[in-house]
């Protein structure tokens, strides 16, 4: 009815090689959410450029410190932040503020499922200020009541 399979699969092959890399959930998780901020430390050097703000600036810093810090110590590639010429864009700076609050968005959804604190409440604080920057309301989280 069938020939039977002869060769080895390639999925028990690459098991069986100790040259085959091989990562924990934990250093995938690690490499995500050190993308997460890196692209939002890219959107916030970007806005610094835009309209230099010292909260920015902090942000900033934070950010490539908990990038270094999920990277062994790399630090992040940065955008030098020179102000541009003339007046502030208000479409493009409130489009860069919506970028940056959905990849704040993705960081904390990381940040939490690894349970790094730091990370999380950075994401979650940068959420904030990117949504009030753009205009957008805050809608708080509904209550959550438990039955017991």
């Amino acid at each position: 009815m069938y020939e039977p399979i002869r060769s080895k699969s390639v999925h028990s092959i690459a098991g069986a090689r100790a040259d085959f890399p091989h990562r924990s959930r934990e250093e995938e998780l690690d490499i995500q959410l050190a993308g997460h901020l890196a692209a939002l430390l890219a959107v916030t050097d970007e806005l610094r450029a835009l309209a230099p703000d010292a909260g920015l600036d902090t942000a900033a810093e934070r950010l490539a410190a908990q990038v270094a810090r999920l990277r062994g110590g790399a630090l992040p590639a940065r955008a030098v932040a020179v102000p541009a010429p003339g007046p502030v864009d208000r479409a493009r700076s409130a489009a860069l503020h919506r970028r940056a609050h959905a990849l704040a968005g993705r960081a904390l959804v990381v940040a939490a499922s690894r349970a790094d604190t730091a990370a999380a409440i950075l994401s979650a604080e940068c959420m904030d200020a990117h949504a009030a920057a753009a205009g957008e309301p805050r809608v708080p989280a509904p209550l959550q009541v438990s039955a017991g």
